[in-house]
């Protein structure tokens, strides 16, 4: 057993262990000035208090038939509360959790020093920025070799992050894709249809910017039948008025993930939406996904978000902001302070 990991029980009872700067407890989010850390949220006392040498975390969670689960996060958000308090607040997702898995919480604005898979030291923030880190909660969970196996960009329902669990904990990963294991034990009640809009591209599909005869970026809308994010998307979000602006610098296409809908992509190739969302790794309806001009990715949308998000999301990538601010908390945290300073008021979960 090596220093950092022998140091471990010590450090759960200082709850110190944060490094320098203003020491924050582990537990309580309280400063040493004993003023509290805005926005922080508390977390589960059975995560595990990780000096965060991910070769010692992997093979220790290994030697315990566990895998590790990567929680980044950031003070202020609500998804990361409603993950910690919704998902982990029921007994039976937080014992399948503690039981399957070590979480170890990395903040990704961080500057604990991380010791990833390779020996390399770096900053939390760092280490988050590398991993692709665009949303908050990203859950990445590791195999017993340190590899992710799938990763969570967001907040997924109780029921769906209680398949998640199965499904890494089963091993699954090396038998089907999320996207099908999912699709066979979908308990959601939802409308049961798909929510088309006269705005949205009709039918031929194709995609490519010669054939929709405009500049405009294009936002690809997978989505089910059977899919209760979707309808509140469709019958709550869009019909919000500045959607509806956010809308008309985009073109938008609906296209149910299941269906053989003929389609030619935005590169040109002629395809099916199913064949397409499988080769695009879709594994969460509604996922959006950008395209430029060219027909490249340039972003994308996969689990459940917020109006604030959503038109935030649009904006970040007609504006072309994708190009010079790669880090998309960032633009929406000065999209969020200049709507203040305007005078209207942001509330990050209507």
């Amino acid at each position: 057993m090596g220093l950092r990991t022998s140091m471990v029980a010590t450090c759960a009872g200082l709850l110190l262990c944060l490094g320098a700067g203003p020491a924050v407890s582990a537990q309580s989010g309280q400063l040493s000035s004993g003023l509290s850390n805005p926005g922080y949220h508390d977390k589960p006392d059975w995560f595990k208090v990780s000096f965060l040498d991910l070769r010692e975390d992997v093979g220790e969670a290994t030697a315990s038939g566990k895998r590790v689960m990567l929680y980044f996060y950031q003070d202020g958000c609500p998804y990361c509360k409603k993950l910690l308090e919704d998902n982990f607040g029921q007994r039976k997702i937080a014992d399948k959790t503690r039981k399957h898995f070590d979480v170890i919480a990395i903040n990704m604005w961080g500057s604990r020093e991380v010791i990833d898979m390779s020996g390399k030291e770096i900053a939390e923030k760092k280490f988050a920025s590398n991993m692709r880190v665009m949303y908050t909660p990203t859950l990445l969970f590791l195999n017993e070799q340190g590899k992710p196996v799938l990763r969570i960009n967001g907040y997924y329902f109780p029921h769906k992050f209680d398949a998640v669990l199965d499904y890494v904990s089963q091993h699954m990963e090396t038998k089907v894709s999320f996207r099908d294991y999912y699709a066979k034990r979908n308990p959601e009640p939802a409308s049961g249809k798909l929510h088309q809009d006269p705005s949205f591209l009709r039918a031929p599909y194709d995609l490519t910017a010669k054939a929709r005869k405009d500049e405009k970026y294009l936002m690809v809308m997978f989505e089910q039948k059977q899919c209760r994010a979707c309808d509140e998307l469709h019958n709550d979000i869009f019909q919000r008025p500045r959607t509806r602006a956010e809308l008309k610098h985009v073109d938008t296409v609906l296209l149910d993930m299941w269906a053989d809908t003929p389609v030619v992509t935005p590169a040109g190739k002629s395809t099916t939406a199913s064949a397409w969302a499988s080769k695009l790794n879709i594994k969460y309806a509604p996922t959006t996904v950008f395209f430029d001009q060219s027909g490249n990715e340039v972003f994308r949308m996969e689990a459940y978000l917020k109006a604030f998000h959503v038109q935030g999301a649009m904006a970040y990538v007609y504006s072309g902001a994708y190009r010079t601010q790669p880090n998309f908390q960032r633009f929406l945290q000065a999209r969020r302070a200049e709507l203040e300073k305007q005078g209207e008021h942001v509330d990050l979960w209507k």
